[in-house]
């Protein structure tokens, strides 16, 4: 079974700012959701043979505790979004482009600067596929709220979108199999 774990809460997470590439460590509350989310994971007998990371403080602080002593590999592809000249943005005090992306993402390309969606579709399949030599393996991949959807729009293509319109809370974990030469349909787990 294979664990993708979005990042416990930063600062900037709590300050609702779009945090992006902008390299914060857990708050306090990100440190506890990661242990709760450990604890939640060893109580459901859930070991893990391999750790994946993005390169991010805030991924590699929670694969370091969700992943219980497994060493983490760091990989690009899990990096979060680029949102260039609007990193750091309010989310409360957004500019048009961004309000318009937002309200469509579906149909409303990024704004120029900004990663665009099927970039991040395309490196989270590259590394998705990569998977597939770890067959019958537990492994967790810690990363970032969008590169997560990206990974779930990858591998559930008949979403046409439908991820990146969907909440992911910190800690939240979704679940797939790596089974047979096929990824099955990711999962939420219950938190």
């Amino acid at each position: 079974m294979i664990y993708i774990i979005r990042h416990g809460q930063t600062e900037l997470n709590n300050r609702k700012v779009l945090q992006g590439r902008s390299n914060y460590p857990l708050n306090e509350s990100g440190v506890r959701q990661a242990e709760e989310a450990a604890k939640r994971l060893e109580e459901a007998g859930v070991s893990f043979d391999r750790v994946f990371t993005s390169p991010l403080i805030r991924a590699a602080e929670t694969a370091r505790i969700v992943g219980r002593g497994v060493e983490a590999v760091t990989d690009e592809r899990l990096i979060e979004m680029d949102y260039g000249p609007y990193e750091g943005m309010d989310l409360q005090a957004l500019t048009p482009e961004v309000i318009t992306f937002f309200s469509d993402f579906q149909h409303n390309p990024a704004p120029d600067g900004m990663e665009q969606l099927d970039h991040v579709v395309e490196r989270a399949g590259r590394f998705v596929e990569d998977l597939r030599q770890y067959e019958g393996e537990s492994i967790l991949i810690s990363t970032h709220a969008i590169a997560m959807k990206g990974i779930l729009e990858y591998l559930t293509p008949d979403s046409h979108g439908a991820y990146w319109s969907k909440y992911i809370g910190n800690c939240w974990i979704y679940t797939f199999e790596n089974a047979g030469g096929t990824f099955s349909v990711p999962a939420l787990m219950p938190v």
